[in-house]
């Protein structure tokens, strides 16, 4: 607030020198008409110097005080948008597409500042000089106050509150769907990239780009409106601005000759309210972005507000201290969209360091459902889920997560390069220990082929890898976090059975001595685990209490 207000303090000041800088102006040129002495005019040459200089660094300070108080307030927003999405996107919000989400963080986010920039300061400005330009004319020609004060109404009140209620309209006309309009679209450009060459594939690119064309049209359209709003609260402003120079000259003449006004007042009074015009015509444009504004301040509500699906315990206990042994006991797990509706129930397991559990079923079984929950993406439904006695719900999603470790099919590369992608695991960590994360997961000899090493930028999600390189980088950066717990999602998804068989064993080499929970759907990868789960064989009737005896593999 701070901020702000030195913001709003200095806004005032550069518009009082504008205002005064076109009254001592007027009065200037009106005075040297009449040939008086240079003395006469010195002190109005040095005023006119002074209020232009001051008007520029007053509203360079009033720029860089703003900018600042929105910027910071920005990055607080953006921070809590990006902390709510943390909790609401692992556990599944498929209503939230990526390219409206995109939308949400970027554009919905940036409104904060223009609604601050664009509305609420210079509705502050405007306010402060406009009273004090009413008692400024008050005292020097009072039929001026009463003319400026109907025409401050006008262009601060009337024409703002006409376009506001043009651009409400037409948002409520489209359900206040123009920043909805705008994530559409957004999400339509982001699909269609995506799958680019799938749509070329199968002759059906003209059809995904006849799509945007509409959602650009709808777009454009929505905007059309808000201009014609605009438009026309911009003609009744200006119709109001004139108002006041024309009543100034209505009863100032009269009054001139009659020796109630000298003339070189008569031109201050005519031209000042115009420079006072400058400060009051941004309320209007700003008007017309009200309902944009509330309508992206709600789509970020809608975020903010939703309740995370796994709600950290407001007293957390302390991480249970090694070695480690995780016990799943009548587990039961239901998706935040579906909570009626458990994946299964009554799964139970046990594993201790060491031991190697793998985890079948077919799909849609609940095997990643399962991954999710020991994650702490999702909250169990019933059951417990145990580390060396502690329930995980009692200790912080980001104690879990220190403890446990996901190895996923689908684990994301960042468009960077190995050693980031790498020590994501572990922000802290030197280059040697990526190397040796690198090594164990049999990717030192490779990355020491590179020219630039572990600088070697790895494109858009591990473009320029290969399918058992990227998963095998996604191992690198498991085993970099150390985690006594770790949990491989379909680790050797998309690759032939030659290298999924060696993936396979180096990942299990590798967390020799971690608990480890397979999930496959491999035949082949039974051969090299303790125990075999199945979690087709799980009861899927809520209540039902059931029972899996893990069976030993060959």
């Amino acid at each position: 607030m701070k901020r702000i207000g030195l913001a709003v303090g200095a806004g005032i000041a550069a518009s009082s020198f504008a205002i005064g800088l076109t009254a001592v102006a007027a009065w200037l040129i009106a005075t040297a008409a009449h040939h008086p002495a240079v003395s006469t005019l010195a002190v109005a040459v040095v005023a006119v110097r002074t209020f232009g200089i001051g008007r520029g660094v007053l509203r360079y300070g009033e720029r860089l005080a703003g900018h600042d108080a929105v910027l910071r307030q920005l990055a607080s927003v953006r921070a809590t948008v990006v902390r709510h999405l943390a909790e609401l996107v692992p556990a599944g919000a498929p209503e939230l597409r990526t390219g409206d989400l995109t939308t949400r963080l970027v554009a919905d986010v940036d409104s904060t500042a223009d609604r601050t920039l664009r509305v609420r300061l210079p509705a502050m400005v405007a306010a402060a000089v406009g009273v004090l330009a009413t008692i400024g004319a008050a005292v020097v020609f009072p039929p001026v106050a009463a003319a400026l004060v109907i025409s401050f109404a006008m262009v601060a009140l009337v024409a703002p509150t006409i376009a506001a209620g043009v651009a409400r309209r037409d948002a409520d006309r489209q359900r206040q769907q123009i920043a909805p309009l705008r994530g559409a679209y957004a999400a339509a450009v982001t699909q269609t990239l995506h799958g680019a060459g799938d749509l070329i594939a199968y002759d059906a690119d003209d059809a995904a780009l006849g799509r945007l064309d509409a959602a650009d049209r709808e777009v454009s359209r929505a905007g059309r409106r808000s201009a014609w709003a605009q438009g026309l609260a911009i003609g009744v402003g200006l119709a109001a601005a004139g108002l006041v120079p024309l009543s100034a000259l209505w009863w100032g003449v009269p009054a001139v000759h009659q020796g109630r006004l000298t003339l070189p007042l008569l031109a201050v009074v005519t031209l000042a309210p115009l420079a006072l015009y400058e400060v009051l015509a941004p309320l209007i444009p700003a008007a017309t972005l009200v309902p944009q504004f509330r309508a992206a301040q709600h789509r970020l509500d809608d975020i903010t507000t939703r309740t995370p699906a796994v709600a950290d315990p407001q007293r957390p206990v302390p991480l249970p201290g090694p070695p480690y042994r995780l016990v799943i006991e009548d587990l039961a797990v239901a998706w935040p969209s579906r909570p009626d509706r458990p994946v299964f129930t009554g799964l139970n397991l046990t594993a201790a360091a060491g031991q190697r559990i793998a985890v079948i079923g077919p799909s849609g079984s609940g095997k990643s459902t399962l991954a999710a929950a020991l994650m702490r993406f999702v909250e169990p439904a019933a059951g417990t889920i145990r580390i060396n006695g502690t329930d995980i719900r009692e200790v912080s999603g980001d104690d879990a997560r220190r403890l446990i470790g996901l190895c996923a099919q689908d684990a994301y590369l960042f468009d960077s390069t190995i050693a980031e992608n790498v020590r994501l695991a572990r922000p802290g960590a030197t280059d040697e220990d990526v190397l040796d994360a690198l090594r164990q997961a049999r990717l030192g000899d490779w990355v020491a082929t590179l020219p630039d090493g572990l600088h070697t930028w790895i494109g858009e999600h591990g473009a320029r890898l290969s399918g058992g390189q990227r998963q095998r980088l996604s191992l690198a950066r498991v085993l970099l976090a150390n985690c006594p717990i770790v949990v491989l999602d379909e680790p050797t998804e998309h690759l032939d059975e030659a290298e999924a068989a060696r993936v396979l064993a180096d990942l299990f080499d590798a967390t020799r001595d971690s608990v480890l929970i397979a999930i496959t759907h491999r035949s082949r990868d039974l051969r090299l685990v303790d125990a075999v789960v199945d979690i087709s064989e799980v009861t899927a009737a809520p209540g039902e209490p059931g029972f899996i005896d893990a069976r030993v593999g060959n």
